[in-house]
């Protein structure tokens, strides 16, 4: 039996007085009494695939909250009472047909006539979305997650007289979490699915390298790729200006659209990397066209030429993010813009670092409104770390309404499960149906309905986090880590805060397993950040170390801290801490690592050290110093390490009197992902003056530079004991990525922790 709780379905049954939804009174709509019901539900002679679906639906759900089965009949039949699914005949007449060719395709129309009840939809999923509408905005029943509905119970069922139609702004709303991998979730919270994705799609970004792959081209022509500080690499981008590009990918596309006819929006978009083409002839495209966007806006021009009866998309994404001067998307060209690059604590509309995102975004609709708004809600860094970043979701979309963006994807964490995954999925698919919904009251609604009596507890802890940002006006990054918000929103006074409203909600629900057992999940973020933070020690409390005079000794509390965490993250179904990688497990042994420290026995600890070359202060950990710390670096570059981007690294230890020493070991990280690769070769040498230094040791790579992942390796060598006072490591750096790479020709790092004398 699986342990994944999230895999675990269940239905609550609420019980109610004895009607739901309207006391019985003039002018109310009765369909249930008593657990007994006249009314038919009436669908179209020959139903599409959504109208026989409405019906069953509604029949299952109303049966499910009254214990009352209404019978499905079709057209021609014709009853006193009825519920009248989708553009039956009966429908026609009773409505105009001004009223009908209004709705969108997910548009939806509830309307009481007399004794009948019509729920009619758009092309699409209209008429779905018309009974779940019906289901969730008048009887009660709520779906939290893909797993977790609620149905209130009640004898009767009566309903107000309703004229309701409702046109969604958003005519393609995709939000990318863990419940939204369910199509009856999506159909519910009325988004577009995977499923739905792959339909409508034949191929979905980053795409160059699909139409046109490196591995089958680029040894016989080089040239249709980049040129990239003077050569052509085959991991950058296609070189749009070569008059043999195009024919090509058309060819390719023309194929592929062969195997998949029924996809309507093809993507031919740049890969995932800033390596555009430096040649003379793409310089001039990209000024005669006023950027890098231009350039690929022409070239998609000319493949949508080929193809007028589909969509072809491309993306406004990093270097092609600024809109093109002097050409605009011909019609069959989709502009798919993303919102990477900005910060999460501010809205976009009013945020100053936002303010370039906004000149392009507008700049953009000002050529098309064919724009797919890919937008960013998730810190992919750390995935189960605390991101308040609620209150910009509203404000946001809302924007994304007001310049007349009318597709979106909200990229979340995908089908991993992150911090308030579920209700995070659920506010935006709130939004994106109704972006002036009132959004307390769905996060309330949520909240206490998921979390039961520990819903305002969490509430209260997440409006703490959020007035906690917004006090300390500092940024909230996609690629940041809980140490960033260490004097933001991660305060340790704030942490005890946070702590105790953990406390409280658990003590309100401690006799309700499934309420207490959600409570922990969320939990598990601050958890983490309490973990993360503390690997950097800021505090005596925050440190998985404790001091005793000049040695230190692991904190057991923290020990066990991390234990639980890694428990209960795997009980939870967390599959990744980062975007990339890094099982809870994997975690774990980071951390365990990261707690062997290097002081006895080791000469060089505390010892001070001079760094003849220049290293970064990107990743600032004091220096020299945290070479003899003792610490030892995790797998996680941000953390203890000392980094050099585009240089070698010469370091010296003065161990400050002369030692008998016959070993030196050196830590090293390589995770090619974020450009760092282990260094090629690592020369030793010692001295007793600090000017004259004589070989004892060199070690060179043996582990491939393809491996993936982030892994610590170490480059140690034993030699016959001499006596010395000065020790130098020499780390000889490739410089730049290797050509596989996509960031080919551009500069790598290299990052070292301990050194360890002895």
């Amino acid at each position: 039996m699986t342990k994944r709780l999230l895999l675990i379905f269940s239905i609550i049954f609420l019980p109610v007085s004895q009607s739901f939804g309207a006391q019985s009174s003039p002018g109310k709509f009765k369909i249930v009494t008593k657990g007994k019901s006249d009314f038919r539900i009436v669908i179209p002679v020959h139903p599409d695939s959504v109208e026989l679906r409405s019906a069953n639906q509604l029949q299952k759900y109303f049966a499910e909250i009254s214990g009352a089965v209404l019978p499905i009949e079709r057209e021609p039949a014709s009853f006193k009472d009825e519920i009248l699914i989708g553009r039956t005949m009966e429908t026609r007449q009773l409505l105009s047909a001004k009223t009908l060719d209004s709705l969108e395709p997910d548009g939806y129309l509830l309307r009481t006539v007399g004794t009948k009840l019509v729920i009619c939809g758009g092309t699409h999923r209209g008429t779905l979305y018309g009974v779940y509408s019906l289901l969730e905005d008048y009887l009660g029943c709520r779906k939290y997650t893909a797993t977790v509905t609620v149905i209130p119970r009640s004898s009767s069922i009566v309903l107000p007289q309703l004229h309701k139609l409702y046109n969604p702004f958003f005519r393609y709303r995709e939000v990318y979490y863990l419940d939204t991998q369910s199509q009856d979730y999506c159909d519910w919270q009325k988004l577009y699915s995977p499923a739905d994705q792959q339909k409508m799609w034949g191929m979905w970004v980053h795409t160059f390298a699909r139409l046109i792959p490196p591995s089958v081209y680029f040894a016989d022509h080089p040239d249709y790729f980049s040129e990239v500080n003077g050569q052509r690499v085959p991991n950058g981008q296609l070189c749009l200006s070569n008059p043999h590009v195009l024919p090509l990918l058309v060819k390719n596309l023309k194929r592929m659209m062969s195997e998949n006819p029924g996809a309507q929006y093809w993507s031919v978009s740049q890969n995932d990397n800033t390596n555009e083409s430096q040649d003379d002839s793409s310089k001039a495209l990209d000024e005669k066209y006023g950027g890098p966007s231009g350039t690929i806006v022409n070239f998609v021009n000319h493949v949508a030429a080929e193809f007028p009866d589909k969509t072809i998309s491309t993306l406004a994404y990093q270097y092609t993010r600024a809109a093109p001067t002097h050409i605009k998307p011909a019609k069959n060209v989709n502009i798919m813009l993303c919102s990477i690059e900005c910060n999460r604590s501010e809205p976009i509309a009013t945020d100053p670092r936002s303010a370039s995102f906004r000149r392009d975004m507008e700049n953009w609709t000002k050529l098309t409104h064919n724009i797919i708004m890919w937008d960013y809600v998730v810190q992919f860094s750390n995935l189960v770390s605390p991101f308040p970043n609620f209150r910009v979701l509203q404000p946001n979309i809302q924007y994304f309404e007001r310049n007349g963006i009318r597709m979106v994807f909200e990229q979340g964490c995908g089908d991993n499960v992150g911090e308030f995954c579920h209700l995070r999925a659920y506010v935006l698919a709130k939004l994106l149906w109704n972006p002036n919904v009132n959004l307390d009251s769905v996060m309330t609604d949520f909240l206490d309905g998921y979390y039961g009596a520990a819903g305002p507890y969490l509430h209260r802890y997440i409006n703490m986090m959020e007035d906690a940002l917004a006090k300390s006006g500092k940024g909230l990054n996609i690629y940041g880590s809980p140490y960033d918000a260490l004097d933001s929103y991660l305060t340790p006074s704030l942490i005890k805060k946070y702590s105790r409203l953990f406390d409280e909600a658990e003590r309100a629900v401690a006799k309700r397993p499934a309420d207490l057992r959600r409570v922990k999940i969320a939990r598990l973020p601050l958890e983490f950040a309490i973990l993360d933070i503390s690997m950097r020690h800021p505090t005596p409390q925050l440190s998985y170390f404790v001091r005793h005079g000049r040695n230190w000794t692991v904190r057991r509390s923290m020990v066990r801290l991390l234990n639980s965490f890694v428990t209960e993250a795997e009980k939870a179904g967390i599959k990744l801490l980062q975007e990339h990688g890094m099982s809870p497990e994997q975690y774990k042994e980071s951390v365990e690592q990261f707690m062997h420290l290097s002081i006895k026995g080791n000469l060089a600890y505390k010892k001070p050290v001079r760094i003849l070359t220049e290293y970064s202060n990107k990743y600032p950990v004091g220096g020299g110093a945290a070479l003899t710390d003792g610490f030892h670096g995790p797998d996680n570059y941000d953390c203890n390490w000392l980094g050099f981007e585009g240089d070698n690294c010469e370091a010296i230890v003065d161990l400050q009197s002369v030692k008998r020493v016959d070993e030196i070991k050196t830590s090293w990280l390589q995770d090619w992902y974020a450009w760092i690769w282990l260094p090629l070769k690592v020369k030793f040498s010692v001295s007793t003056d600090g000017k004259t230094f004589s070989p004892v040791g060199e070690v060179p790579d043996i582990v491939p530079d393809t491996t993936n992942g982030a892994f610590v390796r170490n480059f140690d060598v034993k030699f016959h004991p001499v006596k010395v006072r000065y020790i130098k490591v020499d780390a000889i750096s490739r410089k730049v990525c290797p050509v596989w790479h996509l960031g080919a020709g551009q500069k790598s790092w290299i990052f070292i922790d301990e050194i360890v004398v002895k």
